[in-house]
């Protein structure tokens, strides 16, 4: 069995650090890798990637990450990467790592991910140039993190993003500002790779559980949503065949 520890959206800054990693005490006994669903930083600034590289570095595990909107804030994005690979953090960008845990191998596909909407309510490639391009840069985001599943030679897969890729964990927030939330094109690329379980972040008021279409777990970890550190959530690799 595989224990997967999740957040999202920590917000990290100077005025702050050091109080996000005081709750990660003993995560090593609980679990076998840490996803992190994005938004580490609150503005996007290298200062603030610095205080987020010091929560996460050595915590006993791997420590696997996503950057959320809010990282993307300072266009620093780039920066604040280096800063967490540099604190052993991996970060991935539409792209996939796979662990070894205890002979099981884990595969975890990642990217931030982005927004355009949900069946019937979703944007379309119609009209001004700048809507155009908002749903092709939504379409593009989701092929390449798509492929990054496909790619996974892995014994179980997991899926992380900071955007939601289905609906029903975004209940609760606004029905208005669900586009900018998620898209319903990253849930289809999970139920095209058959991953085990999918990790998101950034809807501060939604809810935690979900389904894809396919019938994939889907947890949304923003820390105002799950109320704890983490949340713990155990992969079987050799599930019982069904009767």
């Amino acid at each position: 069995m595989i224990r997967v520890a999740a957040a999202g959206d920590l917000h990290v800054g100077p005025e702050v650090a050091g109080a996000y990693r005081a709750r990660l005490h003993g995560l090593a006994d609980q679990a076998d890798v840490f996803l992190v669903a994005g938004d580490l930083t609150r503005h996007g600034t290298v200062e603030e990637g610095r205080v987020a590289a010091g929560e996460l570095r050595d915590l006993g595990v791997p420590v696997i990450t996503v950057l959320g909107n809010h990282d993307y804030h300072s266009d620093a994005e780039e920066e604040i990467a280096d800063v967490l690979r540099d604190a052993g953090v991996t970060v991935l960008e539409n792209e996939g790592t796979v662990l070894d845990c205890g002979g099981t191998r884990l595969g975890v596909a990642g990217g931030k991910g982005f927004g355009g909407g949900f069946q019937g309510k979703c944007a379309s490639d119609f009209g001004e140039p700048e809507m155009k391009a908002f749903v092709r840069h939504a379409k593009d985001v989701a092929a390449r993190f798509g492929g990054a599943l496909l790619g996974l030679d892995a014994d179980v897969r997991v899926s992380l993003t900071h955007y939601a890729p289905v609906d029903d964990t975004l209940e609760g927030e606004p029905p208005e500002i669900y586009p900018f939330l998620g898209s319903y094109l990253l849930g289809e690329a999970i139920d095209a790779a058959g991953v085990e379980l999918a990790i998101h972040g950034h809807a501060h008021k939604g809810t935690e559980k979900g389904l894809t279409q396919g019938g994939v777990r889907v947890r949304n970890v923003a820390l105002p949503v799950i109320q704890h550190a983490y949340a713990l959530y155990t992969l079987d690799p050799h599930p019982a065949p069904a009767r």
